[in-house]
């Protein structure tokens, strides 16, 4: 938000002296956070008023001209210009040699120095209003139009920014420090806060009251829940003129266009004070203003040229015909003040905030009015607004008549009344103020104060009382923050730590992710908590348990994750354009409704977020058996490299989006924590993803188990060599490695087994010599013996006794 210093001296006098830097200081420790502050002057620097003199035409181009311009100080100078409607004795904005603009108002800015146009000398520039950043303010239709100053009287060489009054300083206040301070949006309610941090006197606002007579107009509120008050009224004798210079510049000044005097005005209030405020062509308004909810069907055409679908959920602004205004966000067109207009209602109410934001969002609006609206304003305010858009209307049509007026009020909003002790204040701050001081603070900020011996009886202003102070401590900040926080003396804070606090988890997820980038070699990927519906529906086949936006990115991204997969897969699609072969993983929260369970634990009670990795192995589709390997490694070692209880693998219940020939669950302690598998080419197509294999997994981080400390134990090199002995048997397309590894190990037949230190699977074959229904499986074998050499006949042996074992109990048989 943007304020005008010159503006906040309208309501409070600033000390003399008082440099910009301290005042934004101040105001950012004890109020706001002031994010900058410009001097307005500054982009006018060499910018002077100049007095054309003559026109003549320029001897070598048709459409430029030389201009005699007086630019004061007895100087009269040549300047070359393309304007189109320059005559003599136009005033106009001569940019000197030194100044800074825009050519044409686009482009990065450029420093004006003398320069030879056409054959022809041309001392500085003489400016369009877009040039040097002041369209809004001095509009033209046709290019090269000239800004016309004749209408200010300042002497000829005055800098432009004291010839059009923007002397002024502009304060930048970071928004997110005025969410809870709904007072504060306005030039007012700085004013109010700069008042108090100096000791100084406010300034009254105007008020207003209606003539006796003036009832001649009717609003209705249907629910006093969603109107506490709206103020109606009927103004004639007005028209949509251009405001005066002052209230335009200074709307302009902090952000805004002004329009005309009707819209201005509006507008205007809305940045003193705070409160916004709306004018209807009274003439467009049919029968009486009612406030209610919108029914069923209707519709409603904006100001902007959108067209609503209402809700009933939406509050409008109606006469007897139809909604004219989605109440404290946007007017109507219907109602929209025209160059016609001579008649007018002007409104000002106050809506209530929760659902004026979800109606604005819902709408996708966002205004200036409802971005106050939705803060939640007191009530009373409108007293403050009503008193000052009277006088300006008065001071802009002296023959304006008030017709009608009807001031609803429903619902007054109750000042709040806290209680609080001294004492405990002086506890909680770690010193004690003067109790007179603590009074004389809270009194500048416009709150009543009664002392009770140790106790004050504190009444929040209308202004604090929409939630913003509710409770002692609000009262103890209000009074830290006006001595200043900077004056109060810091304590060191004494404690002992007795030993490192190990914080497993937290290790754990790091070192999930250090093992798979360095490990593994896989890119960490970050996506949004959101999920595509495309890709949703392909790794779940319900939406139930998902937690729904209620104002979502886009219609297809309306659910939460519950899965980290969803979004990996939509990395996985956008990747394989560019890359053939690549791995990627995410650690991050998922998130399930307060009704559903996490699959990979029933003992969750949500809703709450859980930790999770999910990774990708991709490649081309020829090699999907050896992703799936690598993928079950990366899984297989990760506890060994992470230092957590080793993982179990089995076949479970297939996912939706796996391939059933190649799938697994991932148990702890015969609890499934994850889910590893190869995509299938259903799901694969369902993506997007045409000519690559993807191996998938997900974890729940949360059901792992870290161990205390490392569990790395020393194994002494071996005394005498090993043996790698290699065997080829083919078995059933049904047999498994891991009974295959189990079988060769000897561990139900332990003749033998003494001396295989290792078994390691090398590669499966399935071609033209291997029968249908067979594998081929190689296998390797690490032998040896702690007391001596094997001889060839013994690890021979050894490797029989495996070979019987296998065939015995596998049926695999021995392939030359």
């Amino acid at each position: 938000m943007r304020i005008s210093l010159d503006w906040i001296k309208d309501y409070v006098e600033l000390p003399s002296g008082l440099e910009v830097s301290r005042l934004a200081r101040d105001l950012t420790m004890s109020t706001v956070e002031v994010e900058g502050a410009s001097e307005l002057r500054k982009r006018f620097s060499h910018i002077v008023i100049g007095e054309v003199l003559d026109v003549l035409p320029h001897p070598n181009a048709d459409k430029l001209r030389i201009c005699r311009t007086d630019i004061g100080g007895g100087e009269t100078k040549e300047i070359v210009c393309g304007g189109i409607n320059l005559t003599p004795r136009m005033r106009v904005a001569v940019a000197k040699p030194g100044a800074v603009v825009r050519w044409h108002g686009e482009g990065e800015p450029v420093e004006i120095k003398n320069a030879r146009l056409r054959g022809v000398e041309s001392y500085g520039m003489i400016c369009a209003s877009s040039e040097i950043g002041l369209f809004d303010l001095f509009p033209f239709e046709e290019e090269a139009t000239i800004m016309d100053l004749s209408e200010f009287g300042a002497p000829n060489g005055t800098n432009l920014a004291d010839a059009l009054g923007l002397d002024d300083v502009i304060l930048e206040i970071d928004n997110k420090s005025l969410t809870n301070r709904p007072d504060l949006w306005g030039h007012y309610g700085i004013a109010r806060e700069l008042a108090a941090l100096y000791g100084l006197p406010m300034k009254p606002l105007p008020a207003f009251a209606p003539r006796d007579g003036a009832a001649g107009m009717n609003v209705a509120i249907e629910d006093p829940e969603l109107c506490a008050r709206y103020i109606g009224v009927k103004i004639e004798g007005v028209s949509p003129k251009p405001s005066p210079f002052k209230a335009q510049s200074r709307i302009w000044r902090v952000g805004m266009r002004p329009i005309n005097s009707l819209v201005d005005i509006t507008n205007y209030v809305m940045l003193a004070v705070g409160q916004p405020a709306h004018a209807f062509d009274s003439d467009n308004i049919e029968g009486h203003i009612a406030v209610r909810r919108a029914r069923a069907g209707e519709r409603l055409l904006l100001l902007n040229g959108r067209e609503l679908s209402l809700t009933e959920s939406d509050l409008v602004i109606a006469d007897d015909e139809g909604p004219v205004g989605l109440a404290g966000v946007m007017g109507g067109a219907k109602d929209s003040v025209l160059d016609t207009t001579e008649r007018v209602i002007l409104e000002i109410a106050n809506f209530e905030p929760i659902g004026l934001r979800r109606s604005a969002q819902r709408h996708e609006l966002r205004t200036e009015a409802s971005m106050r609206n939705e803060k939640g304003i007191d009530p009373q305010r409108a007293d403050l607004a009503l008193g000052l858009a009277m006088e300006m209307f008065r001071d802009e049509f002296p023959d304006m008549r008030v017709t009608g007026f009807d001031d609803n009020y429903p619902r007054e909003l109750k000042r709040a009344s806290i209680r609080v002790s001294l004492s405990w204040m002086a506890r909680r701050m770690g010193t004690r103020i003067d109790d007179a001081e603590v009074r004389g603070m809270l009194e500048r900020l416009g709150f009543g104060v009664r002392m009770d011996g140790d106790d004050m009886n504190v009444v929040v202003p209308s202004w604090r009382s929409t939630g913003d102070v509710s409770i002692p401590d609000d009262i103890m900040e209000e009074a830290a923050r006006l001595r200043g926080y900077e004056n109060f003396e810091p304590a060191a804070i004494v404690t002992s730590f007795e030993g490192a606090v190990n914080q497993r988890d937290a290790d754990a997820d790091r070192g999930i992710r250090e093992y798979l980038s360095f490990r593994c070699g896989m890119q960490e990927v970050f996506t949004y908590p959101w999920v595509r519906g495309e890709f949703l529906s392909v790794t779940s086949d319900t939406t139930e348990g998902l937690l729904e936006i209620s104002t979502p990115p886009s219609p297809n991204e309306r659910f939460i994750r519950s899965s980290l997969l969803p979004n990996i897969l939509k990395a996985v699609a956008e990747n394989t354009r560019f890359f053939g072969e690549f791995a990627i993983y995410e650690s991050g929260q998922v998130f399930y409704d307060a009704d559903y369970s996490s699959p990979y634990d029933a003992r969750e009670s949500l809703p709450r977020g859980a930790r999770s990795v999910a990774g990708a192995v991709v490649g081309r589709q020829s090699s999907a058996s050896d992703l799936f390997r690598r993928a079950k490694g990366i899984v297989e070692w990760m506890p060994r490299y992470v230092h957590m209880a080793p993982f179990e693998f089995a076949r479970g219940e297939k996912p939706v989006w796996a391939d059933g020939a190649a799938c697994l669950d991932v148990r702890l302690d015969h609890e499934t924590v994850g889910k590893l598998a190869l995509l299938s080419k259903k799901s694969a197509l369902a993506c997007g993803i045409k000519s690559s294999a993807v191996t998938l997994f997900e974890l729940n981080i949360d059901s792992l188990k870290p161990h205390a400390s490392r569990t790395n134990r020393y194994t002494r090199l071996p005394e005498y060599p090993r043996v790698e002995y290699d065997i080829s048997m083919t078995f059933d397309e049904t047999s498994e490695w891991e009974e295959i590894e189990r079988t060769a190990r000897g561990k139900k037949h332990p003749g033998g087994g003494d001396l295989v230190k290792s078994v390691s699977f090398v590669g499966v074959y399935r071609g033209k010599q291997v029968p249908d229904g067979k594998k081929s499986v190689t296998m390797r074998l690490v032998m040896g013996s702690d007391k001596k050499t094997l001889t060839s006949d013994e690890i021979e042996a050894a490797a029989g006794q495996i070979v019987k074992r296998l065939s015995k109990t596998l049926g695999g048989e021995l392939r030359s």
